[in-house]
């Protein structure tokens, strides 16, 4: 029976060993000698070996070589090698003698291809029927199935075991026991065998500070990695390369170069596995430079190194270098996989490169990595970031399983370009699925609901944070910051502030900024002393917020301090400080010393140039203006939207109509630049200023947008100037039509009806104004003496001297008086406070 059963599983492989067959003359020893050893050259796997085990079993059978048990255990290896598992017990089972090696070559098969219950209950048969005591050998091989099957309960029995026989203290059983423990994470249980170990192979060292490193203890991992030194055991590759990791992890790039040295002195660098973890330390450090270097160095390259460098450049913003280097992997002959294609995916949506993703999708497609879960999500966002919705959409619906991440990168994407209806479909899609939000869910539709001010949403996506029992994080309680700041509700911004036990730059930031956006710099600046109390230093963020207050207090004082501590923070040449800097000086009318840090700014970027172009328009500098817009040319920097805005205001203050009119043609035609209705406002105003009244009008009827309030107001605002009241009239009405509540126009109109001397029209105008309920916002002045800012409202006496500076006033008044000053006594000042 079993003769007919193992020539019809060999088939037609048995040709395979027709030379051995005509040795007739060989004994059966030799046949089993010469048997096992074809079946020793084929056990590195692949298909001599699935050719050659059924063969040789065959022939064995035939030649009566199951008795030579050497024989049958490579047979059994094989089996398992290559998954057959019943073949190998059946081969198992009618073994006519087994030693160590067989029970313990099939307990191993069985436990690394998961079969747990078959491996616990023959070893318990091994246990109850043979009289043989498991070996160090036995034990080792059980423990490394359990290993890799995770089999951690089967494990314990066997260590319980080991320590019985006492082999727990061997150095083999020792080591596969720590491997066991480490690979679930139980570093405590593999520290206590590891103490147990009187003798320690590097293997076992390395078992261990991989354990450590795995699971985010890089610092004890590294100091066991100095304990080996100490003890005399010289590090492998394996070792070094754990260590690399750990450092890694911790992002301690000098122990990482210290290793180096040691790889380099004992020409372990070479190994391309040590080459990689090195690869990844300098690239988490944002070292690229020497990332690459070693990268080009390496005499071979496998897909970790292509895959690595790729990650390297996307983790560090260098997209465009991520993308030239996956083609050239891809070149080079290598198929990227589920971890490269997640990379390039991120790259391809920061840079917007929507063909280059398309193309990755199309690789991801052909070779079958659509259900990789990191590939899905990492499609969606790149499609998502590309501004590609309808394609995210598809991809999610086609692709999306019931899991978290993929809803969440669809409410990230619907997030990020302000729809909330659709983010919030989606969110009410994953209640229905029953899946369970967590924090990034509502930090995405927190930064949602606070692009469209949504407080009432916002508030509710609170109440499920607390109803969900998850404790506050730290990106969850910026958002919520963020959205209270933006809509005002500064007090409940800073409950949520106050909740937190630990703060880190971005919340006390968040918070510093809420109060900058609400007016409120006093309590920016105490803020931001509790900040230097706790300890933690500020950073560019930080001061861009202070320095965003100074300009909004027009405070100069605050301003020359946030700028000292600026300077000692070292992060004066960071771009974004430099431009609230140049901003913060101009708001305070310190043009000279705002132009002097222009001057000294390293790297101008674009908003740099256009905070100094802004600033000498705004206070009436047109030729310094448009000096600081040639020189932009100059320098190579391409104007955007908002430097045109501060050329037209320049070229309208000086009243250079042929000039500006240049560069508003020159928006669309050099620049590809559409006006929007600041240029075309700023436009009205240049032929305004020039008194091209009726060019004016005209300019604005041939818009082809149509003309907001702005526009006509400007226009308005001429003709107030030029005492037009019929042009005025018609301009007042036309920005009525375009926003009823706005009450410039009727300020406006109404100073030019009164310098008419038209009292009825002025009243007229008051009386509509009532009617419509318009209300002016109250003109204000502020000036700093001694370090505080006094405000001033007309008429108003919440100053708390009010009464002393208007007895004052009093006293002025009749001085002038008394030199001829004829005041003007009719009661049209409401109406004349521009504000």
């Amino acid at each position: 029976m079993e003769n007919i059963y193992v020539k019809e599983r060999c088939g037609w492989s048995m040709s395979f060993l027709n030379p051995l067959f005509r040795a007739s003359s060989s004994s059966s020893s030799d046949h089993s000698h010469s048997l096992a050893r074809i079946l020793l050259s084929c056990l590195t796997g692949g298909d001599r070996l699935r050719r050659a085990n059924p063969a040789v079993h065959a022939r064995a059978v035939v030649a009566g070589g199951l008795d030579d048990l050497f024989l049958t255990n490579l047979l059994l290896r094989g089996y398992s090698k290559l998954g057959r598992l019943r073949d190998a017990r059946h081969l198992f089972d009618r073994m006519p003698h087994r030693n160590l090696v067989s029970w313990g070559s099939a307990i191993s098969m069985y436990a690394q291809h998961g079969r747990d219950d078959c491996a616990v209950s023959l070893f318990a048969a091994f246990r109850k029927g043979s009289c043989e005591v498991p070996n160090e050998f036995l034990l080792a091989s059980v423990l490394r199935g359990c290993t890799q099957s995770k089999a951690v309960s089967f494990g314990e029995q066997v260590h319980g075991i080991a320590v019985k026989l006492n082999l727990d203290a061997n150095v083999y059983v020792g080591t596969t026991l720590i491997n066991l423990y480490a690979k679930v994470g139980r570093m405590d249980d593999a520290m206590l065998v590891f103490h147990a170990l009187p003798a320690k192979t590097p293997v076992t060292w390395n078992t261990l500070i991989t354990g450590y490193a795995q699971i985010g203890c890089g610092g004890v991992a590294l100091e066991l990695f100095d304990r080996m030194g100490i003890e005399g055991v010289r590090p492998d590759r394996f070792v070094l390369a754990s260590a690399v990791s750990a450092c890694s992890a911790l992002g301690f790039l000098e122990g990482g170069r210290q290793i180096h040295g040691y790889a380099y002195r004992t020409a372990t660098e070479t190994d391309t596995s040590v080459i990689n973890v090195l690869i990844d330390l300098y690239c988490k450090c944002s070292r690229l430079s020497e990332a690459r270097r070693l990268f080009d160095c390496m005499e071979y390259r496998n897909l970790v190194s292509w895959t690595t460098m790729i990650s390297g450049y996307m983790q560090n913003s260098f997209d465009a270098e991520s993308i030239t280097m996956f083609w050239n992997m891809s070149q080079a002959g290598w198929q990227p996989d589920g971890f490269a294609c997640t990379s390039i995916l991120n790259s391809c949506g920061s840079l917007a490169a929507i063909w280059q993703g398309k193309q990755i999708h199309a690789h991801v497609i052909k070779t079958d990595l659509e259900a990789d879960e990191y590939v899905k999500n990492a499609l969606i966002d790149m499609y998502a970031k590309c501004e590609h919705l309808t394609e995210a959409r598809a991809v999610f619906d086609a692709l999306a399983s019931d899991d978290t991440i993929s809803y969440n990168a669809m409410i990230e994407g619907y997030a990020k370009h302000g729809d909330l209806a659709e983010a919030m479909n989606i969110f009410r899609r994953m209640i229905y699925c029953s899946l369970k939000p967590n924090l990034l869910t509502f930090v995405s539709l927190l930064g949602a609901s606070s692009s469209q001010l949504a407080i009432d949403l916002s508030k509710q996506i609170h109440g499920l944070i607390i109803k969900s029992g998850t404790s506050l994080d730290l990106y969850a309680a910026s958002a919520l910051i963020d959205v209270y700041s933006k809509c005002s509700l500064v007090n409940d911004a800073k409950a949520v502030f106050n909740m937190l036990h630990y703060r880190d730059m971005v919340i006390w930031n968040s918070m510093i900024f809420g109060h900058a956006q609400n007016e409120q710099g006093e309590e920016a600046v105490k803020l931001f002393n509790q900040l230097l109390l706790s300890g933690m230093a500020p950073n560019e963020f930080t001061f861009v917020a202070l320095v965003t207050v100074a300009s909004t207090l027009t405070s100069m004082f605050h301003g020359l301090q946030f700028h000292a501590q600026i300077i000692k923070a070292g992060v004066n040449n960071d771009s974004h400080v430099s431009n609230a800097l140049i901003d913060m000086y101009a708001k305070c009318g310190y043009i000279k010393e705002g132009r002097m840090l222009f001057e000294l700014t390293c790297m101008k970027d674009v908003i740099c140039w256009n905070s100094m172009i802004t600033t000498y328009a705004q206070h009436g500098h047109a030729e310094e203006a448009l000096q600081v817009f040639q020189l932009m040319g100059e320098a190579e920097v391409e104007p955007n939207y908002v430097t045109f805005v501060g050329v037209l205001s320049a070229c309208a203050h000086a009243g250079l109509v042929d000039e500006g009119l240049y560069h508003f043609n020159s928006m669309k035609s050099n620049y590809d630049i559409e006006p929007g209705i600041e240029h075309y406002a700023s436009v009205v105003n240049l032929f305004g200023r020039a008194g091209k009244l009726h060019a004016a009008k005209e300019f604005i009827e041939r818009m082809p947008i149509k003309p907001a309030a702005a526009v006509w107001r400007s226009l308005l605002s001429s003709c107030h100037l030029f005492g037009n009241a019929e042009i005025g009239r018609y301009a007042a009405e036309m920005a009525l039509l375009a926003d009823p509540t706005d009450s410039g126009p009727y300020v406006l109109l109404s100073n030019i009806y009164a310098e008419k001397g038209l009292w009825a029209d002025v009243h007229n105008l008051r009386q509509q104004m009532d009617s419509a309920g318009t209300m002016k916002e109250t003109g204000c002045s502020w000036i700093e003496v001694t370090k505080e800012v006094h405000t001033f409202i007309a008429r108003g006496r919440e100053h708390p001297e009010a009464e002393l500076i208007y007895s004052v006033l009093d006293e002025l008044t009749s001085m002038i008086k008394s030199l001829g000053y004829v005041p003007d006594t009719y009661d049209h000042t409401w109406l004349c406070e521009i504000g």
